[in-house]
């Protein structure tokens, strides 16, 4: 007989991982009675595989989450041991911030703000089915036959579903290392006619740190001044930081590797599902890559107290034996003692065309999708999901229109059209590079982008609004300052200015006019401003706009003709290879699908809208850009 519990919910957000607490987190915040239901209430927050929040593409994501009111980039901040820029000496559309991570410091913040969250309430309990009316699902069954309804459910189910982990040629069921997988549940979806496949990921070996012989590795600092994740953070809330170190692979460990490629479970036929092809197992990358002599290896410490360090870029599934042999073979790591073996896991994940852009199914009403269920790997990429499915629940159930950002406003936007529009069949990761409109999508603004409209929906406390609509003010502000503040050729200001630049004033010059000049920083202009600018994220917007001011609008145009590039015929001759700035991967697609359109090679999986401009630009620049007569346009549109 089964029983229900004492009141139902307005939504039920099943997973306690990255995507399930970012998702009752922001229903919770919204007002919505929320439950969160997960099989261990003591991994709820758990960094599953690296100890990291950020990198290349994903911290813009984790900006995006924080600028409307999500925990992420909080977390990050209050268990950050290590926080450096990457890409700090590109242009700011790339630049990213990467937090090493304390694993039980982040599991503890998480845990923490989930608990003070009020509306929220925690179930320690295993999902098995769910409760289906009429193609639209109002509640779930627990392992217990507990009946829980609610008006909306999220599920966020990780690598659990039907998940089974290999370890060489050994094989068990499981989640992730330690815990079980949710195999009724998985079942019961596949019930359901939900299109399903296999994907597959992996996680490195963890090292005694005691065992490491750290002369010979070099240290990777943080940066000085210390960087902050959250536009609400500040670098007070870090706890100690520590280096990390680099080691290298070398031609006895891709030997070792080479002549056990038969026992990894990736090349012996073990593995039905894909693995990422931007984070490859070690044996990926020594047969992909079989020219390379040794791959860099980060060696990141899982904590402050943890004697466990994690080796970056060594995910692998062969024996336990043969990763011991093959990590000895590393210099610094001769008497190394591996604590925790590598493995890859496969797991179910359900096609993601199949989800409104609100991430609702289209096949059950009320149920949404967050997450590596939707194919997507990284914790970043599941925690903004988990925000958009978490915000659209509570609106269904309020009988609201849905929201979902666009391509041009968000990463959010370019990950959600990507995996509706294309689909997967592979681990999707989230790049600065799939983004045609990074220009605009910085991490460094995504509050300016985000934040107005996470305060209309009752996404931010008074205090974060507050905050965010002085920094606002003063960028207005200051910004319309420098357009009118004239340095005079011979005034006294005129005269320093030409001192502390080095150059000659042969006309009026406002403040903007300087900063616009390459070599001229804000910093450097300081002695000639009227009214001084305290704060650095001030500092950093203005200097942006001013820089980059003339390069958006000139993108901005570009969007608009990129718009009109459905009819482009492509040459049936062209070679693809021959086009700059393509990667590997999107020149191998095209010359296997051989498009005849620009407007059929956006419909390629994988091929970016940023690809598409890099082709459309080529085409015209050799003299091949042309059109369908107005009789072919009509024929390719229908």
């Amino acid at each position: 007989m089964r029983g229900g519990m004492n009141q139902d919910f307005d939504i039920i957000v099943v997973g306690g991982g990255h995507a399930g607490t970012e998702a009752a987190a922001v229903a919770a915040r919204m007002g919505a009675r929320v439950a969160l239901v997960s099989f261990n209430r003591d991994t709820i927050g758990a960094m599953s595989c690296n100890p990291a929040i950020g990198g290349i593409g994903k911290s813009h994501l984790v900006r995006e989450i924080d600028a409307m009111g999500g925990v992420m980039a909080h977390a990050a901040d209050l268990a950050g041991i290590q926080f450096r820029v990457l890409n700090a000496r590109k242009g700011p559309a790339v630049r990213a911030t990467r937090a090493q991570a304390d694993r039980a410091l982040y599991k503890q913040a998480i845990r923490g703000l989930i608990q003070q969250q009020a509306n929220l309430q925690v179930l320690q309990q295993s999902v098995d089915d769910l409760i289906v009316e009429n193609h639209r699902v109002v509640g779930i069954v627990t392992q217990l036959g507990i009946n829980i309804k609610a008006g909306a459910v999220v599920l966020c189910a990780g690598t659990f579903l039907a998940g089974k982990i290999h370890v060489g040629q050994q094989q068990s069921s499981g989640g992730r290392a330690g815990d079980a997988p949710a195999i009724a549940l998985a079942a019961r979806l596949r019930d359901l006619g939900l299109p399903v496949g296999r994907l597959k990921t992996g996680t490195p070996p963890r090292i005694a740190k005691s065992s490491v012989d750290f002369s010979k590795l070099p240290e990777q600092p943080g940066d000085t001044p210390c960087p902050v994740m959250s536009f609400w953070g500040s670098v007070a809330q870090h706890p100690q930081q520590v280096c990390c170190h680099i080691a290298s692979t070398t031609e006895k460990t891709h030997q070792i590797i080479r002549d056990n490629l038969k026992l990894s479970a990736m090349y012996s036929g073990a593995i039905e599902g894909v693995g990422p092809r931007y984070c490859p197992s070690i044996e990926d990358k020594i047969v992909r890559f079989a020219d390379k002599t040794q791959h860099q290896v980060f060696i990141e410490p899982e904590g402050l107290t943890s004697d466990e360090l994690y080796p970056n870029g060594l995910s692998t599934s062969l024996p336990f034996s043969v990763q011991q042999d093959f990590i000895r073979s590393m210099a610094g790591f001769e008497k190394a003692h591996i604590t925790r073996p590598g493995y890859a896991i496969e797991y179910d994940y359900f096609d993601p065309q199949g989800l409104h852009y609100s991430l609702e199914t289209r096949a059950l009403e009320n149920l949404f999708f967050a997450g590596q269920i939707n194919g997507t790997t990284g914790y970043e990429e599941a925690a903004a999901q988990g925000l958009l499915a978490g915000i659209n629940a509570v609106r269904k159930v309020r009988e609201l229109a849905p929201w979902y950002p666009l391509r041009s406003e968000s990463y959010i936007g370019v990950m959600v059209d990507d995996l509706i529009r294309l689909g997967t069949q592979e681990p999707y990761r989230m790049f600065t590079s799939r983004a045609e409109y990074r220009l605009l999508l910085r991490e460094d603004n995504a509050d300016l982008r985000l934040s107005p409209i996470a305060n209309e929906m009752g996404l931010l406390t008074q205090q974060q609004w507050q905050t965010f609509a002085q920094k606002r003010e003063a960028v207005s502000q200051h910004l319309t300052a420098f357009e009118k503040d004239w340095i005079v050729p011979g005034s006294e200001r005129g005269m320093l200015a030409c001192q502390l630049l080095n150059l000659e004033l042969p006309r009026e010059y406002s403040i903007a006019d300087l900063l616009r000049r390459p070599h001229i920083s804000l910093g450097d202009l300081r002695p000639l401003l009227a009214t001084q600018i305290d704060d650095p994220a001030v500092s950093e917007q203005i200097e942006i706009h001013i820089k980059y001011q003339g390069y958006i609008e000139r993108q901005t145009e570009e969007i608009t003709k990129l718009q009109n590039t459905e009819a482009v015929l492509i040459p049936a001759d062209f070679d693809y290879l021959r086009v700059s700035g393509l990667s590997n991967e999107i020149k191998q697609k095209l010359q296997r699908h051989r498009p005849t359109t620009l407007g059929q090679a956006t419909r390629i999986a994988g091929v970016t809208p940023a690809a598409i401009s890099l082709l459309m630009i080529y085409l015209k620049k050799v003299g091949m850009l042309r059109e369908h007569d107005q009789h072919e346009k009509t024929a390719v549109v229908s």
